[in-house]
């Protein structure tokens, strides 16, 4: 797969995530700009490090209170967020295990809003919530830090759509950024 193509389908497997379509998101496209085009794995890897940081020290900073607050009826709590992000980094590292391993079975999608109602955030702490992100994210980077040059040229197939090693790994690191924007404009700001 080329590169072009590569990132054309990481911005759009992004976008159809998030719910937006690709030429409405001038900020997925600074994204894919910044993280694709130039993308090289010590790149991912220091990007991948550099958010778990950051989403450690905005969670450090969030009250319980604060952390079911919704900033809208029928929108996530901060909890929920935080829980749909690790759920999410979980389906897609498992994801890139399966590609990168050249499984050619297609991987299926995933219902996020089936999984938040019923994954019982509001009982979880912050403090909770941030050391799970953190051994997630920690279990992702042992991933990439294992692949060889040539399992991060595989592709498979995951929601119906192609998709590399290189692009899920991108989509992790999208994914979080995406998260972390909304996390600063909706609840922490």
């Amino acid at each position: 797969m080329q590169m072009g193509a590569v990132i054309e389908l990481a911005v759009s497997q992004l976008c159809a995530h998030i719910g937006h379509e690709a030429s409405q998101l001038t900020s997925i496209q600074v994204m894919q700009s910044k993280f694709l085009k130039s993308w090289r794995v010590d790149q991912g890897r220091v990007t991948l490090r550099t958010q778990q940081r950051a989403v450690l020290d905005a969670l450090a900073s969030v009250s319980e209170a604060r952390g079911d607050h919704a900033y809208g009826v029928g929108k996530w709590t901060l909890k929920e967020s935080v829980l749909h992000m690790i759920d999410t980094e979980r389906v897609f590292a498992y994801r890139l295990l399966r590609v990168a391993r050249a499984d050619a079975t297609p991987l299926p999608g995933f219902d996020q809003d089936r999984w938040v109602p019923t994954s019982d955030a509001a009982l979880r702490t912050v403090a909770s919530l941030a050391e799970e992100f953190s051994a997630v994210r920690a279990a992702t980077l042992t991933l990439v830090d294992s692949l060889t040059p040539a399992a991060w040229t595989r592709t498979g197939t995951a929601s119906e759509k192609p998709v590399s090693s290189r692009a899920i790994a991108w989509i992790i690191a999208g994914h979080t950024a995406h998260h972390m924007t909304l996390l600063r404009e909706k609840y922490l700001g």
